[in-house]
Formats: structure tokens, C-alpha cells, sequence
């Protein structure tokens, strides 16, 4: 099958992960993306995932309430890893084949993050799960999400969302926000859309990665994505 983005990576947020409680590990929500991204790794897909930890803990929103930002922010890349194991049962229940590589190191739960060695799992087929942001303090997991998928050399960064691409205002408040089809770099930057942040979205314009932003909750768009259909919003050039 022709794929339009041989190797990807995924970014989830922690707060699509937590489903409609909103907190937390949701067991049902964990199921249907690790049945998402099984379908789109049948099709030949190289799969890499970077996940947030929202759903436990933002480093922002802690820090805005008093606690050191650094020290908000490392709560979060463990929530991160947290999340990232709790993906690979998923996956591994569904037979497939998964590594967690992580940027902090927790040996007993993950390997360390060595670029060569992800490379050689994506390779092989393996889901590689990307977990513990970029390792420091002050950068988003959308960020972590950009660099890895320059480092590995992927094809594309889809930012999984709940909404259906970006728009220009926000849809549930303004009913004549207008979804875009496709946006370039600059564009996102000069209209500080904020469905990605700024450092993220500088950092695939540098390297040539296109990303799409699409709804994550509707079955099989992970699948359409990769194979081409014209789903979401799409950033490029």
C-alpha cells in the first residue's frame, strides 16, 4: 500500500488521554488509540509516540499556583513516562511490538533515549514511545514531539487533538471560526494559532516536517492520515 508518511510521530496530549473525566488514566480511552495506531502500523507505518502528562499534572498550570516551574516541569515528564507505559500494555495487549524510550532514566520501566537505537526499533517495526519529554525543564512535549521527529528522520509530526484541524478562532466559542485545509509555517507563527507551541512548530519549519493537526476520537483517522486522505488541518511550506 502507497503511504503518505512511511514513519510518523504521534503526539498525543494527556488530556485526550484522560477521556471525558478529564483526570487521570482512563483504561477504555488507552484501547481505542492503541487500536488506532495498530491499524496504522498493519499498513507498514514506522510509528514513533511522544505523550504528554496533562492528565496528571502541567507543569505550567503548577507553577502558575506557586511551585518551581523546573520542578513542575520534571513532575510532568514523569507523569509523561507514566502515561507512556500505560500506552505500551495497550499496544503489547493488541500483539504488537513496542519499546519505551525515555529521556529521564528509569531502567526499570524504560530504556534510555539513544537516537541510533530508536532508529534501529522503527526499523525493526517496533512502536517506539518516546516518553519523558526532551529531559529539561522549560520545553513542551509538542516541542519534545518536533525534535525527536528530526532526529529520527521522520516523515511527518500528527498532533492528535479533539477538534477536526485548526481553526481560526476557537469553534465551541465562535460559532464563524473557519477550519483550515492547510496553513504554512510563518502563518501559524504570525497568527499565534495555539494548537501547537511556537518553538515546536519553528523547529519542523527548520527541518521540513509537515504536521497534521487532526481528531484523534474519531476511529481510523490515524490510519487515513498516513495513508494519505485529506484529514484535519495540514502545516507546511
Amino acid at each position: 500500500m502507497s503511504l503518505a508518511y512511511r514513519r510518523i510521530v504521534l503526539k498525543l496530549s494527556g488530556e485526550v488521554l484522560a477521556g471525558n473525566q478529564g483526570f487521570g488514566i482512563h483504561p477504555d480511552v488507552f484501547q481505542g488509540i492503541a487500536e488506532q495506531i495498530r491499524d496504522a502500523a498493519l499498513i507498514g507505518t514506522q510509528i514513533g509516540i511522544v505523550i504528554g502528562g496533562g492528565n496528571i499534572i502541567r507543569g505550567i498550570s503548577a507553577a502558575s499556583r506557586g511551585m518551581d516551574r523546573a520542578t513542575a516541569d520534571y513532575m510532568g515528564m514523569m507523569a509523561s513516562v507514566m502515561n507512556s507505559v500505560a500506552l505500551q500494555d495497550a499496544l503489547e495487549k493488541l500483539g504488537l511490538s513496542t519499546r519505551v524510550c525515555s529521556a529521564l532514566e528509569i531502567k526499570e520501566v524504560a530504556e534510555p533515549y539513544i537516537r541510533r537505537r530508536a532508529e534501529r526499533h522503527l526499523e525493526k517495526g517496533r512502536i517506539v514511545i518516546f516518553a519523558g519529554g526532551t529531559g529539561n525543564p522549560y520545553f513542551s512535549t509538542d516541542t519534545a514531539a518536533a525534535l525527536r521527529a528530526a532526529e529520527v528522520h521522520a516523515d511527518a509530526v500528527l498532533k492528535a487533538t479533539k477538534v477536526d484541524g485548526v481553526y481560526s478562532a476557537d469553534p465551541a466559542e465562535d460559532r464563524s471560526a473557519t477550519r483550515y485545509e492547510t496553513l504554512g509555517y510563518d502563518e501559524v507563527i504570525q497568527r499565534k494559532l495555539g494548537f501547537m507551541d511556537q518553538a515546536a512548530v519553528a523547529l519542523c519549519r527548520e527541518n521540513g516536517l509537515p504536521i497534521v493537526v487532526f481528531d484523534m476520537t474519531v476511529p481510523g483517522n490515524v490510519r487515513k492520515v498516513v495513508a494519505g486522505e485529506k484529514i484535519g488541518t495540514t502545516v507546511g511550506r
